[in-house]
C-alpha cells in the first residue's frame, strides 16, 4: 500500500484495541512500567523473565516479521536485569538479552535490528557453560545506536554518543562521540557548541502530543471511506 486507506473511526477502534492489549498482556510482563508507555504492533513484542523495568514515555515499536525481544536469563545463581530509562525508543527487530545487567539511559534511541547482550553465553573452551563470559552493559543518556548495531558484554557508551549503522561495539565509547566500525572506534567528537534536542522534549506534555497526533491522523484520513478501504483489501490497485 502507498497510503493508509482506513477510515478515521476504524483507526480509532484499532488504536483502542491496541491500548487494551498493551494494558492486558504487555504491561503486566514488566516488573515496573512508567506512565505513557507506547507500543506499535504489540503482538510482536516478547517480554521474557523478571527484572525488566521501563520508565515513563518509553516507546517500543515492532512490526510484522521484526519481533522485539527483551529477555532476562536465570542461571540458578544470578538473575539478569534490564532497565530502560524515560523516553527510550526501541525499534523493530531489536533484541536486548541480559544475563547480568543492561541499563539504558533516558532518551536513548535504538534503531532497527540492534542486538544488545551482556554475555557470550558460552565459554571459549567449555561450550556447555557461560562461566565468566558476562559483564554489565551501560548505555548513557541520549545515546543513539544505528541500524543493526551489536553491543557486547562489559561495554559502556557515554552520553550523547552515536554509533554508526552495522557497528560492533566491544570496547567502551566515551561521551559525545561518533563511533563506527567493527570493532567500533571513535571517529570524531560532537560539537559542544551545538544544542541537543532530546526525545524528552517531545514528551514534555504527553496529553498535548496525543491530541496533536490524533489531529494529524484525523486530517490524513478524513477522505477515506469504509467501502474504499475494504475494496483496497480485496482488490488493491496501483493507486492504493
Amino acid at each position: 500500500m502507498r497510503r493508509d486507506l482506513r477510515p478515521y473511526y476504524i483507526r480509532k477502534w484499532q488504536g483502542a484495541y491496541q491500548r487494551w492489549y498493551i494494558r492486558h498482556y504487555l504491561l503486566p510482563a514488566f516488573d515496573r512500567a512508567g506512565k505513557s508507555f507506547q507500543a506499535y504492533c504489540p503482538r510482536n513484542i516478547e517480554i521474557w523473565g523478571p527484572n525488566i523495568i521501563v520508565g515513563d514515555c518509553v516507546q517500543v515499536n515492532a512490526s510484522a516479521g521484526n519481533v522485539v525481544r527483551l529477555s532476562t536469563w536465570d542461571n540458578g545463581k544470578r538473575q539478569g536485569r534490564i532497565e530502560l530509562g524515560d523516553c527510550v525508543l526501541v525499534s523493530p527487530g531489536t533484541q536486548i538479552i541480559a544475563s547480568e545487567s543492561i541499563v539504558i539511559g533516558r532518551n536513548t534511541m535504538i534503531a532497527s535490528g540492534c542486538y544488545i547482550s551482556d554475555s557470550d553465553w558460552h565459554d571459549t573452551y567449555d561450550r556447555t557453560a557461560e562461566l565468566d563470559k558476562h559483564a554489565p552493559i551501560v548505555l548513557g543518556e541520549n545515546v543513539w545506536l544505528g541500524v543493526r548495531t551489536i553491543v557486547g558484554k562489559g561495554v559502556t557508551i557515554g552520553e550523547n554518543s552515536i554509533i554508526g549503522a552495522g557497528s560492533v561495539v566491544t570496547k567502551n565509547i566515551p561521551a559525545n562521540m561518533i563511533a563506527a566500525g567493527n570493532p567500533a572506534r571513535p571517529i570524531r567528537e560532537l560539537d559542544p557548541a551545538k544544542p541537543l534536542r532530546k526525545r524528552s522534549d517531545l514528551f514534555s506534555d504527553p496529553d498535548l502530543l496525543d491530541r496533536q497526533m490524533d489531529y494529524l491522523m484525523k486530517t490524513a484520513l478524513k477522505d477515506n471511506t469504509l467501502f474504499g478501504w475494504l475494496r483496497s483489501l480485496i482488490a488493491p490497485t496501483r493507486l492504493d
